[in-house]
């Protein structure tokens, strides 16, 4: 049975930030219990690293947070990169052996976390919203404005 947004047991909203790319850089999640509101938040940095890398960052970490497997999640990200990666580009990076195109392609960036990401999603159930970043949305806000305080650090 296919998971939606609004029978998501947990929303996960991440974000990632980074001063320069590549810079300092930093990710955030919160993640909201559904049925009773209560919410979690988690940040962390890397003083050099990419944006693309702090955003799957931030959906791995909030990932990790959940303690118990088959929860139905929803993921919001503003990252095009992440939403697309993990929902439809990964399906031919796997069957080309984590390579662009075919084997005789590139290695796909990032390839590390998208194999963490990946074995977190195969846990649970899973959707992937995006939302325009820096346009009102409240925990996307909330998100970013944790990732810059992690990155701020190393500046």
């Amino acid at each position: 049975m296919k998971s939606s947004k609004h029978d998501a047991e947990v929303t996960i909203f991440t974000d990632g930030a980074c001063s320069g790319n590549p810079g300092p850089g930093g990710w955030a999640y919160v993640i909201r219990h559904n049925p009773t509101g209560k919410e979690d938040e988690g940040s962390g940095g890397d003083p050099h690293t990419t944006n693309n890398k702090m955003e799957m960052q931030a959906v791995i970490e909030g990932l990790k947070r959940l303690k118990k497997d088959g929860v139905r999640v929803h993921v919001v990200t503003d990252s095009s990169y992440v939403q697309q990666g993990i929902t439809s580009w990964i399906i031919n990076w796997k069957k080309n052996n984590w390579h662009l195109k075919s084997s005789k392609g590139k290695p796909v960036k990032n390839v590390e976390l998208w194999k963490e990401m990946d074995a977190l999603v195969q846990k649970h159930i899973v959707t992937f919203e995006l939302v325009k970043g820096h346009s009102g949305h409240p925990e996307n806000e909330r998100c970013d404005e944790l990732a810059v305080a992690a990155y701020q650090q190393y500046l």
